[in-house]
């Protein structure tokens, strides 16, 4: 053990101390990737429960899907948002800069009581508590709904909302917790 560089059986020695030398183990990103895929895919699934429940267990995507239809698809929502004077602020999520906000009673204004009241029976709630969260989520839905900053799908299918809804809620709840995508 006199010489400072001696390899002692998977050790070396340093000076007065001896180190184990363990060789650098390679990163795995295939399965860093698995699992951080997986990890995201039960938070999104967590993170939609968790919506689905504070909406009495109705499905979110089945839910706004109606909304739309009710209102003719994007277009007609947008027209409904422009007649009550909140164009403004429906064109800023469509369009490709910063979503302006909307509060819960100008959102009431724009959809109308009749489809608000009707959302709220659907999912066993009352108005004041869906408003906010139509107010919270709906500019957020219809921003990603319209990436390149137009309508191009007007009715957009289920699963185009329901993997917006994921990727939206997952965003919201994410940033709870130091997160989101």
């Amino acid at each position: 053990m006199e010489n400072a560089g001696q390899e002692l059986r998977g050790a070396r020695w340093l000076g007065q101390r001896i180190a184990t030398v363990i060789p650098p183990r390679p990163l795995d990103f295939p399965t860093r990737s698995r699992t951080l895929a997986a990890s995201m895919g039960l938070f999104d699934s967590l993170a939609k429960n968790a919506l689905g429940g504070m909406l009495g267990g109705q499905d979110p995507a089945a839910m706004l899907s109606s909304l739309l239809s009710e209102a003719g698809g994007l277009s007609g929502m947008m027209s409904k948002f422009q007649s009550a004077g909140f164009g403004e602020a429906f064109s800023s999520w469509v369009g490709t800069g910063a979503n302006q906000p909307i509060t819960p009673e100008q959102m009431q204004q724009a959809i109308g009581l009749d489809s608000l009241q009707a959302l709220a029976a659907k999912v066993g709630m009352r108005d004041s508590t869906v408003l906010p969260l139509l107010a919270q989520f709906l500019p957020q839905v219809i921003d990603k709904l319209t990436p390149q900053g137009q309508i191009h799908e007007d009715h957009p299918t289920g699963s185009q909302i329901q993997s917006v809804l994921t990727s939206v809620i997952s965003s919201s709840f994410g940033g709870l917790f130091g997160g989101g995508r």
